[in-house]
């Protein structure tokens, strides 16, 4: 697993790009408005 993580987002083109979340991959499976953290939050209950 990594130590921490830099989500880029959210969408692709003009709506992409930009940093939603820095930090730890707990902190990121918390969060709600990024695909990331949705996907991390189910693996990490796995």
């Amino acid at each position: 697993m990594a130590d921490y993580i830099v989500d880029l987002g959210k969408e692709g083109g003009r709506e992409g790009g930009n940093i939603v979340f820095a930090g730890l991959p707990e902190e990121l499976a918390e969060r709600k408005d990024t695909y990331t953290g949705l996907f991390l939050k189910a693996e990490l209950q796995a």
